[in-house]
């Protein structure tokens, strides 16, 4: 079930760097669908992450957007605005003792993890363990006095309500049927960091069902993070969205397109190839004559052309 039976979509570009060929994928997917279904699509800026923001490069992604043909529907939220959205839904966690403070460095539960799961080292629940009493009475009850203190989804509480919400099954348009135990794959995951930034996972869920999302569509490369953002809208009492995840596209030694691996930036006066370029990596097959087409002319024949499900279900893309 989704918020409404009007199709709302989205794009949520981070302003670490400028938009490159992978993000204009992701855009191009979720604007195609969304104009496709004569919805509308909408633009978030997630700069929640600070410390990983590039001045001036929201500016510079909505001015790309702009000059590729992209048109959004109403206002542009950005993230850093709603920090208080966000502790609200992780008071609403809190009311419900699903969440727990947490004072441990990465380092210490690298040393101290005995599990390892798809996105690395899984947390011990020591300071969990420490607050219930679970560990030996010669040890503190506490999380450590004035130490940075993270906030974090209790994944195995022993009731129905929460097993039931750690085994998540969802139906993806272009992966197929995905099933996630979030406590054995994930385990408890940060709500709220040390340094006091909200974490991805709560502020996508509360921005999603502010803004009334009925369907995103994405890269693959956040498909593993759709059990936690599903869970957590079951725990809030949100609406799920319907979700595609698109492949990634990579590079020659097989790394995803970012920042980090030198990704070149999109440019506008080469809007009309890349846009062709996008569509054949989507498995749109627009004809050889739109190489040739103004840029006007590619949307057009993308838009009345698109079919979700010519997207290729390989979760990487070499381009």
């Amino acid at each position: 079930m989704y918020a409404s039976s009007k199709y709302i979509g989205r794009f949520a570009p981070s302003p670490t760097g400028p938009l490159h060929f992978g993000s204009l994928v992701a855009a191009v997917a979720s604007y195609c669908d969304a104009q496709a279904n004569s919805g509308k699509w909408l633009i978030r800026i997630e700069d929640i992450d600070k410390p990983r923001e590039m001045k001036g490069a929201a500016d510079d992604i909505l001015r790309t957007l702009e000059a590729f043909g992209f048109k959004w529907d109403g206002e542009i939220i950005t993230q850093s605005k709603r920090a208080e959205y966000y502790e609200n839904a992780l008071q609403t966690l809190k009311k419900l003792q699903l969440v727990y403070a947490c004072t441990c460095s990465r380092k210490e539960i690298a040393d101290s993890s005995t599990r390892i799961g798809i996105e690395g080292a899984i947390y011990n629940k020591k300071c969990l363990l420490k607050t219930t009493g679970v560990f030996n009475q010669s040890e503190s009850k506490t999380v450590k006095s004035g130490a940075p203190t993270a906030w974090r989804l209790n994944t195995s509480f022993e009731t129905d309500l929460t097993v039931s919400k750690c085994q998540i099954y969802f139906d993806d348009a272009i992966q197929g049927e995905i099933s996630q135990n979030i406590a054995q794959d994930i385990g408890d995951f940060v709500l709220k960091r040390a340094d006091g930034l909200f974490a991805y996972q709560l502020a996508v869920v509360v921005d999603d069902a502010a803004q009334g999302i009925t369907h995103i569509v994405r890269g693959a490369d956040l498909l593993n993070s759709t059990a936690r953002q599903l869970c957590l809208q079951q725990l809030l009492g949100f609406s799920t969205p319907h979700y595609a995840h698109v492949p990634v596209a990579v590079n020659a030694q097989g790394e995803k397109l970012s920042k980090q691996t030198l990704a070149a930036p999109i440019t506008p006066q080469a809007a009309p190839i890349l846009l062709f370029q996008a569509l054949m990596f989507l498995g749109q097959q627009p004809p050889a004559a739109l190489k040739q087409a103004s840029l006007a002319e590619i949307w057009t024949w993308a838009i009345s052309h698109w079919q979700l499900e010519h997207v290729p279900k390989q979760l990487k893309i070499g381009i």
